[in-house]
């Protein structure tokens, strides 16, 4: 069953697969009770902005879901994805851009688009599973240096410039920019140091980035002023955009190569017309809205601000993501999740061994421009009842029972 499927039985329905009911905002309803959702990576709040409903819903009434049908080079091109494609280039100041179905198979296919056998990767010790699946397709070699670790890094370039030396292959660096687990930011600036003296090109997936760093929200390189530098940027629409899809932005002669090479788009349905068209109106927002960004730092900054002074231990992060760690094992782990829906009303995810280390439980706060700051208070009063509980030891022995739902 694997690490997580050991677990399914006593887990299912609760600490997996649960299921939160109502609008998507930041009170929902689970297991029947109302509750404050921390969960939720609707980072500007879009998921239900009344304009973003109305252009999907009317996007939906005139097209369907069908519409268009095959893939995008045989017969699913439209205006309309041209038009979006543009849009997110001039946005991230690149030559061009493509639409991807799916953030994690586009990741993977460009990876894969990108390299042949004669080239090498150096990538960060913490990369996405979707990065991590894209190399295990490279049959050249890889070196891995540790988090943000630029000496160690260099070190890895080294390795790398030996090999391609040998193969006449080149190098791509592949980091991401904002690490949606912890929520600190790849070292944009140390890395791009050393583009000029080892040659290689830089790929960023900015997954958490997009919409919500930089001045503009184009994404962690706006905000590190390396946009110039970055040769290939990814992003998601599943975070900030609150969709389904994703993009590559690059220069022109790179986004017709991987036009004509990505297996995961050639070989698929084109992005339907209603996520394209909501896709429009989710940009227009965020260039011309830029208070709805503004809103959600305010929340993020309050929320952080708010731990730290209480003495709660967020890490490292750098972005909206806001992890909280504890000290405690996976069953007081459990009791402490449950403690706070059942008690306080108050839903956010955990995360245990081998994740993080033994001995540590980290709950993962995703603020959003739709909390309140009456939300950020009382979840810090909760917070701090709930690590009052497990320094006296009052989690740990047993579990709070819970019946799991069938499947």
């Amino acid at each position: 069953m694997g690490p997580l499927g050991q677990f399914a039985d006593a887990g299912y329905g609760y600490y997996f697969f649960p299921k939160l009911e109502g609008e998507i905002s930041n009170r929902m309803k689970f297991r029947g009770r109302d509750v404050l959702v921390w969960s939720l990576n609707n980072y500007l709040g879009l998921a239900n902005h009344p304009e973003v409903r109305k252009a999907d819903a009317d996007a939906a009434a005139k097209y369907g879901m069908g519409s268009p049908m095959g893939a995008r080079m045989m017969s699913g091109q439209t205006v309309y994805h041209e038009q979006l494609e543009q849009e997110l280039a001039d946005f991230e100041h690149k030559e061009a851009a493509y639409l991807l179905n799916f953030g994690y198979m586009g990741m993977t296919s460009i990876i894969d688009s990108l390299l042949d056998r004669n080239d090498v990767v150096v990538y960060d010790s913490d990369a996405h599973a979707c990065i991590l699946d894209g190399l295990r397709m490279h049959i050249g070699k890889r070196f891995v240096y540790p988090h943000n670790n630029m000496e160690k890094f260099e070190h890895q370039l080294i390795h790398a410039q030996k090999v391609t030396a040998q193969t006449g292959g080149g190098i791509l660096v592949i980091t991401e920019g904002v690490y949606g687990m912890v929520g600190d930011c790849g070292d944009l600036k140390g890395i791009l140091r050393l583009k000029e003296k080892y040659g290689f090109r830089l790929l960023i997936d900015d997954a958490h980035g997009f919409g919500t760093m930089g001045k503009t929200g184009a994404g962690t390189s706006e905000e590190q002023d390396v946009m110039d530098q970055v040769d290939v940027y990814f992003g998601t629409f599943a975070k900030s955009m609150a969709g389904i899809g994703a993009f590559v932005a690059s220069e022109k002669r790179i986004i017709k190569s991987l036009t004509f090479n990505m297996r995961s788009q050639i070989y698929a349905k084109s992005l339907p017309m209603p996520m394209v068209i909501g896709s429009l109106k989710r940009m227009e927002l965020i260039r011309n809205h830029p208070e709805i960004k503004d809103k959600l730092w305010v929340i993020v900054h309050a929320l952080q601000s708010g731990l730290k002074e209480k003495g709660f231990n967020l890490g490292r992060t750098q972005s909206p993501v806001t992890p909280v760690f504890f000290e405690g094992d996976p069953t007081a782990a459990t009791q402490v999740v449950a403690d706070l829906r059942e008690n306080y009303g108050v839903f956010c995810s955990m995360v245990v061994y081998p994740v993080v280390p033994k001995g540590v439980i980290m709950l993962r706060l995703i603020p959003t421009a739709v909390h309140t700051l009456e939300d950020v208070e009382y979840t810090i009063s909760a917070f701090s009842e709930v690590r009052k509980k497990l320094d006296e030891g009052k989690y740990g022995t047993g579990g709070i029972p819970l019946v799991a739902d069938k499947y």
